[in-house]
């Protein structure tokens, strides 16, 4: 993934934010809705796009478009970053490769060892019982 080139692809939108503000928020559009548009994206192969397909599904679009809003800061600018970066962080835990977990034989000290654990706790509870006679 280029970082450069996917992120001259990103939309970007100043709304107003929403909350409490006062004349600020009513006068000024801080809040930056970012939309990236995946399944006409340049900068993503075929398989990257697929990869972020099937791990971003919940937060994707029925047209395919991902949609970050930053509504954190005062500032457009500052706003804007914060998005951007959360973005890239998205992007990237999406099209990392988890390596398959290799499957591992239990050691076979570790077996004697419960086997041998549980014969002592059974004898501890047969010496505990009332004897027969």
């Amino acid at each position: 993934m280029d970082k450069e080139k996917i992120v001259q692809e990103l939309d970007y939108k100043a709304v107003r934010s929403s909350g409490a503000g006062g004349q600020n928020v009513n006068k000024v559009a801080s809040k930056v809705v970012l939309s990236f548009d995946l399944a006409n994206s340049q900068s993503l192969t075929d398989e990257e796009k697929a990869l972020a397909e099937t791990r971003l599904a919940s937060r994707l679009t029925t047209e395919k478009i991902l949609i970050l809003h930053c509504d954190e800061d005062r500032s457009q600018l500052r706003n804007k970053d914060i998005v951007t970066k959360r973005f890239l962080e998205v992007m990237d835990s999406a099209l990392k490769v988890v390596k398959p977990r290799k499957a591992t034989k239990i050691p076979p000290a570790v077996i004697k060892k419960r086997i041998e654990n549980k014969r002592r706790q059974s004898e501890i509870k047969q010496s505990r019982r009332r004897p027969n006679i």
